[in-house]
């Protein structure tokens, strides 16, 4: 029998686990991330150590991405009478509370492109077209963009480029294989954005969901210079067995681009940078330090294991009960009561028909480990608040995960096998809910244990 203090402890695992995940949330919110390195005053904007005049000029404001709406939201209350106009992309449900004067904005498909971003984009290129010299460009970027602006380059349709998008995300490639791909098939990414703002001032604003803050991977880098070619991405094609699976209209692309028929994106040294230039405004270690920041007011001991959290999920699963034996047992590398806050983005080799994402597979495939080890729970969750094709971040797993599945007459095993852990968590419980959070920094998992 179960003593009440155990499952006290449990309770407060999860409900702290929770908390600590969402005020890693509430550090990366564009609002608070841009009024950190943005400001207005006496008619000069101050961008992190620029002073860039706003008085007497155009400024245009072009955002897109998961945070999209609430960055350009953002960005029209700083400029207030200065903004020209402006317009924000970004996935469906992901603008419920947006309210603007000046800035229109679009919706579009994630992970795979529609018709929706390619209009969007369209309309991108036109108000970016506008911008003369004189004026200046706020280009609000966070992870997301890729797939929300979405134009085909010449050639290509987007049939192609959503086929592409789907052989990559089911083949286990990881964030920059994938955009290396996206940029060589775009006539926006890999800076052709840059080119069409130019001459006028740009300053990109960009919000980061790729490990290590490469800026030409964030979102496929569309103002900044490409440090990838047409190789590149037919290699990547190659590595994971995709070449004889893409359209022919691809493997003829990218074919041309190899052997020089086709231009390659623009690189370091190109004149349309020469008025650019980029700030980092949030990223996930600053999600991880304010984790780590409310789990000490918690009172756990507690530490950021690594930021840089990559690979096939369901591997990577195995890190967490090894960690856990050793807080419970040894109590190494903190002490109890124990949090380990982990961030970075993980990757699924998709086999089978179900339906989840990256964190929700991680927690799945943790759940046999964490089985016997009271007092111990693990929140996989995806900063954005969309874990794959699904309506829930991530999920909790805790010793009594195991318990409750077979109880609901369910076989952790099967999901896992069919890559359904959605449907696994929706029955046994621990799917973590959120909604659209309006940021977009990567994932953290956050391990918990104590002493019952």
């Amino acid at each position: 029998m179960e003593s009440d203090d155990i499952k006290h402890c449990r309770e407060k695992l999860r409900k702290d686990a929770r908390a600590i995940f969402e005020a890693g949330l509430m550090a990366v919110k564009p609002d608070v991330a841009l009024r950190k390195h943005i400001s207005l005053a006496s008619g000069t904007l101050k961008i992190a150590a620029h002073d860039v005049p706003v008085r007497d000029r155009r400024v245009f404001v072009l955002a897109f991405g998961k945070a999209a709406a609430a960055m350009a939201q953002t960005l029209e209350q700083i400029l207030g009478e200065h903004l020209t106009a402006g317009i924000a992309v970004t996935k469906y449900g992901h603008a419920e509370n947006f309210r603007s004067d000046k800035i229109t904005l679009y919706e579009a498909g994630h992970p795979l492109p529609d018709e929706n971003g390619v209009k969007a984009a369209q309309k991108v290129i036109e108000l970016a077209h506008q911008a003369g010299e004189d004026d200046l460009v706020l280009v609000a970027i966070s992870g997301g963009g890729s797939a929300l602006l979405s134009m085909p380059a010449a050639g290509l349709s987007l049939a192609d480029k959503q086929h592409t998008t789907d052989l990559l995300l089911k083949s286990g490639a990881d964030i920059r294989e994938l955009n290396t791909v996206r940029k060589h098939l775009s006539a926006v990414k890999g800076g052709q954005l840059a080119a069409a703002i130019a001459p006028a001032q740009h300053y990109s604003l960009i919000l980061s969901d790729v490990i290590g803050d490469p800026l030409d991977f964030i979102a496929s880098g569309p103002t900044v210079p490409d440090s990838t070619t047409f190789q590149d991405a037919r290699t990547i094609c190659e590595k994971y067995g995709l070449s004889d699976r893409l359209s022919q209209a691809v493997r003829d692309y990218l074919q041309k681009g190899v052997h020089g028929n086709i231009a390659e994106t623009p690189k370091q040294g190109d004149a349309i940078f020469e008025n650019g230039a980029c700030v980092l405004i949030a990223n996930n270690l600053q999600a991880a330090q304010a984790a780590f920041d409310k789990a000490k007011e918690l009172r756990y001991n507690s530490m950021i294991l690594t930021t840089n959290l990559q690979g096939e999920a369901r591997e990577l699963a195995k890190l967490f009960p090894a960690l856990a034996r050793d807080l419970l047992e040894r109590q190494d590398p903190v002490a109890l009561p124990a949090c380990i806050i982990c961030g970075g983005e993980t990757t699924v080799t998709v086999k089978g028909k179900g339906k989840g994402g990256r964190n929700q597979e991680l927690a799945l495939a943790t759940l046999p480990g964490l089985a016997g080890l009271a007092c111990c729970t693990l929140l996989s969750g995806g900063t954005d608040g969309t874990d794959g094709p699904t309506d829930a971040a991530g999920a909790l797993v805790d010793d009594q995960s195991a318990a409750q599945a077979k109880q609901a007459g369910i076989d952790w095993q099967d999901y896992l096998a069919q890559n359904d852990a959605y449907h696994f968590f929706a029955q046994a419980g621990g799917l973590l809910i959120t909604g659209p959070t309006e940021t977009n920094v990567m994932d953290l998992q956050i391990l918990l244990a104590a002493q019952c």
